[in-house]
């Protein structure tokens, strides 16, 4: 069964363009390392708050994806524009529009 995360960070007044810039400029490598699905969203009531949504072959796969240099590059790139409040949920996906067979 295939592996999602949902989750949200919040970045410094006024960084969020700068993260999600930083978040979207890593997304190349993710479809070979097994990303189905990756999506970086904002919040118009909430101007400092980043959206991530993804989908992956496993949850294997996802936690590999972190050891990527060029992941690495980006999370240590971002945490200093972040202000430390995350929330994450894990799902079992079980299907969808626009999802690979």
């Amino acid at each position: 069964m295939r592996y999602g995360y949902l989750g949200t960070m919040r970045a410094a007044p006024g960084r969020r363009d700068e993260v999600v810039a930083i978040l979207l400029s890593g997304q190349d490598g993710l479809r070979a390392a097994g990303c189905d699905l990756y999506v970086v969203g904002t919040s118009d009531t909430d101007p400092d708050l980043v959206w991530v949504q993804e989908v992956w072959a496993s949850k294997e796969h996802h936690q590999a994806s972190l050891q990527l240099p060029e992941t690495k590059a980006a999370i240590a790139k971002a945490m200093p524009m972040l202000t430390g409040e995350f929330t994450s949920q894990e799902l079992d996906i079980v299907g969808g529009l626009g999802l690979r067979e």
